[in-house]
């Protein structure tokens, strides 16, 4: 069996222990080791939602079907979280022949109980995550109107979170300002993780930087010391690592004034 290993990581889920990506590479990868299947190819998505197919990794896995049998998921929720686009998956796997199997849930495609089932926990999982996301939205739009308090859970790459407080982690703040120094020269994204992976400057939470990865940072007003929510941007309370004059120079946008 030839088994597409699919993980995937969206800023929410990042702080989550166990859902890195290396984490989730490492047990997909010792579950086909016992089954004695063949990881034909493996597919890591950073920074990218559950709710929306556009994503670079899963489009790139799919246009390469051809080279796999069965697409082996950790949790279903790293597939998709959204029911409408799991059925859609579901239907194209079947047309082209190929098998499902989440590995915490224990189900696969092969029984019609397990179809069943899968369906099931996948509504149930659109319901929870729409009802945190009406949850979360609130207060944080709250958070955004005020610029008070850390906008989202984890530790941004530049900073960490010590009682409810961002503080600048300073070696991580030299990689954003290098970032920064090197897309004002001109560099493309692909180009700038490409440095930083051969000069040994990690980010956080995968082990190598990606152009998106790279594009996330310049794109985020955070680290010019704002904050964002929902289109919100306001002057936040921590520390920047980039003056905001950079920011708006690498990035083309005005930010406000307070």
């Amino acid at each position: 069996m030839r088994a597409a290993l699919y993980m995937r990581v969206s800023t929410e889920d990042q702080a989550k222990e166990g859902f890195s990506l290396d984490a989730q590479q490492k047990r997909l990868e010792a579950y086909c080791k016992v089954r004695g299947w063949n990881a034909a190819g493996v597919y890591r998505e950073e920074g990218f939602s559950g709710r929306s197919a556009s994503r670079p990794e899963y489009e790139r896995m799919m246009s390469e079907s051809d080279g796999w049998d069965l697409l082996l998921v950790l949790k279903m929720d790293r597939i998709h979280r959204n029911s409408v686009n799991f059925t859609l998956m579901m239907d194209d796997l079947r047309r082209r022949g190929k098998e499902f199997m989440s590995l915490q849930e224990k189900f696969d495609t092969t029984t019609a109980m397990g179809r069943f089932v899968m369906d099931v926990i996948q509504r149930i999982a659109q319901l929870e995550s729409e009802q945190i996301g009406e949850r979360v939205k609130i207060g944080m739009a709250r958070k955004a109107r005020s610029g008070d308090g850390p906008m989202g859970s984890g530790h941004p790459y530049g900073y960490v979170y010590r009682r409810g407080e961002m503080g600048v982690v300073d070696y991580e703040a030299d990689a954003v300002r290098l970032i920064y120094s090197m897309r004002a020269e001109g560099r493309s994204y692909r180009g700038i993780a490409e440095t930083l992976n051969e000069t040994g400057v990690r980010p956080k939470i995968s082990s190598r930087w990606s152009g998106q990865s790279v594009k996330n940072i310049l794109e985020n007003p955070l680290y010019a010391g704002y904050v964002r929510w929902d289109g919100i941007v306001r002057k936040g309370r921590h520390e920047a690592i980039v003056e905001r004059e950079e920011y708006e120079r690498v990035n083309g946008a005005a930010l406000p004034d307070a």
